[in-house]
């Protein structure tokens, strides 16, 4: 088993305090991943970059949660997680209408579309519908940093990313979880030039972020940096697709 070291939010100002921790995943995580015959192909090729037990574990996912899976169209996390929270929990998949495609759909429907605990939402990425406290757990994966981002050709508008961060607070219930994984940018860089150039982010705008909004950052893993990567490239390079630095923030929202 895989142990990795939390970093918890005992530091002040300069950063977090490195903690030791082992963390075995969490046994009906590791079984749901693990049962690949329920999962498509392509999604269970991705495991060995997202190492998916381990992150989810981290994060808590558990039985009877109702989640929040963002831009998750593709069932690569719908997949695992619906039957980790079981026949009481559910698995709300938003995508934004400007990623919402027949050839994505029919992907859904082909897999996870299938589970009787999974559902779909659609609402425009810079005006995002969800019910408020509605989720114990979200999770963005490797999108974050679009929030920074703006293409004619994809239909999105400059966005403010304190709006959407403000919005998904308000759909978390009190105590619950965030989470959010995404590619490490050179640190103090302008966000707008990072993600429009690499696809990137600076952490600390994530943290600034959402502490901004009202998170409280609970806990950081390293499970997914990569120290090979110095941050130059972008991120689709082949050089270095799937296996990014990547930060993992633990986000909870106050009771």
């Amino acid at each position: 088993m895989r142990s990795f070291r939390l970093l918890t939010a005992a530091a002040l100002l300069g950063g977090l305090a490195m903690a030791p921790l082992a963390a075995a995943p969490n046994p009906t995580i590791a079984q749901a991943v693990a049962a690949t015959a329920n999962r498509s192909a392509d999604n269970v090729a991705l495991d060995a970059g997202r190492k998916p037990a381990e992150l989810l574990s981290f994060f808590g996912v558990r039985r009877g949660m109702r989640i929040l899976d963002m831009f998750g169209l593709n069932g690569y996390w719908a997949e695992i997680n619906a039957p980790v929270v079981g026949p009481r929990g559910l698995v709300t998949v938003w995508q934004p209408t400007q990623f919402y495609t027949q050839h994505g759909l029919d992907t859904w429907q082909k897999g996870a579309g299938r589970l009787s605990n999974v559902a779909v939402i659609v609402s425009p990425f810079e005006a995002p519908v969800w019910p408020d406290r509605a989720y114990d757990f979200a999770l963005i994966n490797l999108d974050y940093h679009d929030t920074y981002w703006q293409s004619a050709q994809r239909g999105i508008p400059r966005m403010d990313p304190n709006a959407f961060v403000q919005k998904l607070f308000a759909a978390i219930k009190p105590g619950g979880v965030v989470g959010v994984v995404d590619h490490v940018a050179v640190a103090g860089s302008d966000p707008r030039q990072s993600v429009e150039a690499l696809h990137r982010i600076d952490p600390a705008i994530i943290r600034a972020d959402f502490e901004r909004a009202g998170f409280k950052l609970e806990a950081e893993s390293p499970l997914l940096r990569n120290p090979a990567d110095d941050h130059s490239k972008l991120v689709f390079d082949k050089s270095i697709r799937g296996q990014t630095d990547r930060v993992v923030y633990k986000f909870r929202k106050p009771r």
